[in-house]
Parts: structure tokens; C-alpha cells; sequence
């Protein structure tokens, strides 16, 4: 994970000028919620990329939350869709961020970009992606040296 530009710089609009933010993620963590019984469980399933996702900033807006500590910011995130922005209620990216003074540089301390999916198509998406998982590794063990 890695930031390039100001994250600060991102308001609680959209702005295309902000295209040269770019956030570089490892991983995503995707999430829904299934009612058992009488309540609601959450479940989360963390996938690491092997190339990172890199998110613009004209794609992120903040969240409209007051009196965030200082360093977290959390976003709204926007998919481009035929040329136009379209606002995804299902993404959501966390930032915690610290500043160096030594180096004078902002660093990525914590970073959770979160998609939310429904019950039915979070269980499929989990079970194709443990399928490659097994794929993969059973196709390394079969090499021979």
C-alpha cells in the first residue's frame, strides 16, 4: 500500500482535477451479512492482489463524517462508468495516514478498502476464489525439480 500525491487534497466533492492522487492497494476485503436466526452475522473474506489496485483521486470523495481524529480519513469511492462518475454505496476506503517529520513524508499506516456484497454473490465469489487458490497450489506442487 502506497500513496501518490495529496491525500489531503481530497474534499467531500468529486474533482476530476485530483486525478494524480493515486492509493495503491494490496488487498480487499469483501463483506456481507447473512441473517442466522434471529440476527444478522457479518462475514469477510480478505483477498491479497498480486498487483495492486491503484484507485485515482477523481474517483474518491470524502465521507461526510465531522470530527474524524487526525490522520483518518475515510471515502466514498466512485466507479467510471461511460465517461461518468457514478457513486458505489458498496465501496468504502479507510486511510490512516502519519506524517514523518524527519523525512517529511506522509505515510500509509492503515489502509481497509471494503466491498460489500449480496449473500448469494459473495458465497460464489468465495467459492471461485478458493477454487483458483487450489488450482494454483496444486499445479506448483506438481513441478518436479
Amino acid at each position: 500500500m502506497k500513496a501518490v500525491g495529496n491525500i489531503k487534497a481530497i474534499t467531500q466533492q468529486r474533482s476530476s482535477k485530483l486525478a494524480n492522487v493515486e492509493i495503491h492497494i494490496s488487498s480487499v476485503q469483501y463483506v456481507t451479512s447473512k441473517k442466522d436466526g434471529r440476527y444478522f452475522q457479518d462475514y469477510a473474506y480478505e483477498e491479497e492482489l498480486e498487483t495492486p489496485l491503484v484507485i485515482t483521486g477523481d474517483c474518491l470523495a470524502r465521507a461526510d463524517k465531522n470530527k474524524q481524529p487526525e490522520g483518518d480519513f475515510e471515502f466514498n469511492v466512485y466507479d467510471k462508468v461511460d465517461g461518468e462518475y457514478v457513486l458505489n454505496e458498496n465501496k468504502r476506503l479507510e486511510v490512516t495516514v502519519v506524517y514523518d517529520f524527519e523525512e517529511d513524508v506522509t505515510i500509509i499506516s492503515a489502509l481497509d478498502y471494503t466491498v460489500t456484497l449480496p449473500p448469494a454473490e459473495f458465497e460464489q465469489f468465495r467459492k471461485e476464489r478458493e477454487k483458483e487458490k487450489g488450482f494454483k497450489q496444486t499445479k506448483t506442487s506438481r513441478k518436479r525439480f
